[in-house]
């Protein structure tokens, strides 16, 4: 997992799937459309969604396989609960048309990061992650961009 301010993101990628993923991030506000973004076919694409904020018994704790994710809020703040897959257990099978694998929570979490407009978030498959929680005492409504980006195009060293 890496976490910084978005115009710190050259430090840790130096590749056009990047470049793409960080200018589409660049571009958004609060006020841009919640949609599904393609910036390269299937192989990197973003999409804008809002929801209310939860509690960690209503969050969900996931992670992918074939997709890096880049979150990053555009207006409220979530609070991201990590945890390393290779120390939990699965509540159901991979799907792999989704790219997504569910987890049992297992306990507090051994790192939480609060992510507020700026700050980004990059979630590799081997950290499991559970967003949409709250960071205050109660709910509140956010919007956020999720940018996928396969693996394959990563450029990383594995």
């Amino acid at each position: 997992m890496i976490v910084d301010r978005i115009e710190n993101w050259k430090r840790y990628f130096n590749n056009a799937a990047w470049q793409r993923a960080f200018d589409f991030l660049g571009s958004l506000s609060a006020d841009s459309d919640e949609k599904k973004t393609e910036l390269d076919g299937d192989e990197v694409f973003g999409r804008v969604m809002s929801y209310a904020t939860c509690g960690p018994n209503e969050a969900v704790l996931e992670a992918h396989r074939d997709y890096i994710d880049v979150q990053m809020t555009l207006s409220g703040s979530e609070g991201i609960d990590w945890f390393p897959t290779q120390s939990l257990e699965s509540s159901g099978p991979y799907n792999a048309q989704k790219d997504v694998e569910y987890f049992k929570r297992p306990g507090p979490a051994p790192a939480r990061v609060n992510v507020f407009p700026g700050t980004f978030v990059v979630l590799f498959p081997e950290d499991a992650h559970m967003p949409k929680q709250m960071t205050g005492s109660s709910s509140e409504q956010i919007k956020k961009v999720v940018v996928k980006l396969k693996m394959s195009r990563a450029g990383l060293a594995s």
